[in-house]
Parts: structure tokens; sequence; C-alpha cells
């Protein structure tokens, strides 16, 4: 029976020796991840601050197929939230708690374990770098008692299990940010009138392939004279083709904006008056990256040999930006219309007789 007794006060021992030890170890965690995407911090942001898009890149749910998801009555911004359930992954929750449009978001996540609820702080930050977007993915928070001992038995830290998933779930990020700025689509819209009119414009001459790279600051350029002169800008800005030579790589083009009527500059005027004529012109629409814009041009000179028709002698090719780049982040909702005038072609007879 004393040896009994020892035992017991033994076993004791070592029980009250071990709580002591795990209740006064440090719970407190931190883990985070950083990964450089090349995409603008606004387009990650709203990636990331949207619940409904996390099933399109986080890790876990692609490790498990069982996963059921449930949103919330709001799914992004502040309030939104977002809940799983799956046998592997386990059951838990994530919610919005501060969103501060492109830099930062701070969220709660709650896990269903054994040892009941645990709850930690999630956090996003996002940098804008020259060309991309640092976007680091952290999570932090303090292990209960039954936390602390459970990973005091096993081969892994918290850290050490999170890392590779936020690893993932960023490169993830990543490839789904750049797939919806690549989405694109060409429609050529076919015959129709483009009224024409008066217009402010810059000319200048480059490579073709310096085109889009120069043209943004002549359009802006036209814009700062117009509001300094209060001449009224009519529309989108433009860019007409005054000569295009694929042969040799280069171009001369004017940038501008129309204005409902004639304006007569100064002598030195960086800034001319053009008029444009009312014509018939075959229309197409890129929704889309510019960078797609040769082959939109390629469809619409295939719709104007498909349909008889031929380039007006003389006359000047347009591309019109709708939607660009100063007012929308997304490469895939830009929007511009190319305008090319056209006639229908003549036969043998017609000219002739003309």
């Amino acid at each position: 029976m004393k040896i009994l007794k020892y035992l017991f006060f033994l076993v004791l021992i070592f029980i009250i020796g071990a709580s002591i030890y795990v209740a006064t170890k440090d719970g407190t965690f931190q883990v985070e991840e950083s990964y450089n995407i090349n995409a603008p911090a606004e387009l990650v942001y709203h990636e990331i601050n949207d619940y409904q898009n996390w099933p399109d890149w986080e890790p876990w749910s692609q490790e498990a197929d069982d996963m059921i998801v449930n949103y919330g009555e709001k799914t992004e911004g502040e309030g939104a939230t977002y809940s799983w359930n799956s046998e592997k992954m386990g059951e838990g929750s994530l919610k919005t708690l501060k969103a501060n449009p492109f830099t930062t978001i701070e969220q709660e996540i709650n896990f269903k374990t054994p040892f009941g609820e645990s709850k930690s702080d999630v956090y996003w930050k996002l940098d804008n770098m020259e060309d991309s977007t640092s976007v680091t993915w952290g999570m932090k928070g303090e292990q209960s008692f039954m936390e602390k001992l459970y990973y005091l038995f096993q081969d892994e830290s918290i850290e050490d299990m999170m890392k590779p998933m936020f690893q993932k779930g960023l490169v993830n990020l990543e490839k789904e940010v750049i797939d919806k700025m690549e989405t694109y689509s060409i429609n050529v819209d076919g015959l129709t009138k483009h009224g024409g009119g008066y217009y402010m414009y810059t000319t200048t001459s480059s490579k073709i392939s310096q085109i889009q790279q120069r043209y943004p600051k002549m359009i802006e350029d036209v814009r700062n004279y117009m509001e300094q002169n209060n001449i009224e800008i009519s529309g989108n800005p433009f860019v007409i083709y005054n000569n295009y030579n694929e042969e040799r790589g280069t171009a001369i083009y004017s940038a501008g904006f129309f204005t409902p009527s004639e304006v007569i500059t100064p002598a030195d005027s960086p800034v001319l008056t053009g008029f444009l004529e009312n014509q018939r012109v075959v229309k197409t629409t890129l929704k889309g990256d510019y960078k797609n814009i040769s082959e939109a041009w390629e469809k619409t000179d295939a719709y104007i040999a498909e349909n008889n028709l031929e380039m007006t002698p003389e006359a000047q090719a347009f591309e019109v930006y709708a939607v660009g780049p100063k007012a929308e982040a997304n490469p895939a909702k830009w929007l511009t219309s190319i305008y090319i005038p056209v006639q229908e072609k003549m036969t043998v007879n017609e000219t002739e007789t003309n």
C-alpha cells in the first residue's frame, strides 16, 4: 500500500509539475509570409476583401474535397463573414474587423477544436512596389492551456504548420489575380456612323511599340490645356493615326479630345484644333488590356475584307478610350473602341462608269 501511495504522489507531483510548466510556457505566436504579386494593390485588395473569392485560392479547401462553405449576409468589407466545415480541416469562421482600401485588412479567425473555441487575429498588409504589390499575410494570437499541451506532443509548431499554407495561398492568389487581369473579349460591332467634329490635339511620331507609353501623357497635356483655357471636353480621349507604317515600325499620331465647336489657338500653342468628318466606319470594341489591341485590329481588318469593304482613301483610323487605367485598375475592365473609315469596294464596271 505504501508503494501505491508513493506512486500516486509521484504521479500527482508529475501532473502538477507538468501543468505548471505548460501553464507558464509562453503561448503567444505570430506567423506571417510575404510575397510580391505582379498586380496593382487595388486588384489584390479586392480579391482578398471579398470572401466569395477565397475558395479560388486559399489552400485549405483545395486539400479537402468535403469542404462546405457558407457566407454571411455581407461578404466584403467590415462586418463580412465566411465559415467552413470539413472533416479533414475542421470547422471555423472568419470575420473582417477593419478594411482600409488597398493597404490593410484585419480579420478574426475562429477554430472549433476538441479543446474548445480558439480565436486568433489575421492581418493583411499591401505595399505598392514599382511594378508589383508586396503582400503580407499573417496570424497572431495566444494559445490556450490545452492548445499548448497539444502542441507540446506534436512534431510541428503552429508556425511550422501555417507557414507552408500561407506560402501556397499567396502563390495561388497571384495566379488568380493575374488570370482575372488577362481576361479580354473582342467584338466587331460592324458598320456604323461616327459623327466626327472639332477636336483639340497634339501630334508626335515614334516607333509603333512606343505608342502605348507615349499617348497617355499627350492626352493629359491636352486635357490640362483645355481645362486651363476653359475649353469644353466632349467624350472620351482618343488617338488618330495620321500615318502607320508597319514595314518601318513607325507611326505619326495625334491624341486629344473632341470639343463642341472650333477653337482658334495662338500660333505658338502646343495644342491645336482639328476637324473630323462625319463618316461611315467599322467599329470594334476591345474589353481588356490594351496589349490585345493588335488582335482587335486584325479582326477588324478581317471583317472589312469579308464584307467587301475597303478603307476610305486618305482616311485616318482612330481609337477611343472609354475606360482606361486612370479610371479602372483592372485591365480586364478597360474599354477601347477602334474606328476605321470605310467604303464599299467598286467593281471594274463601276470604276469605268464613274
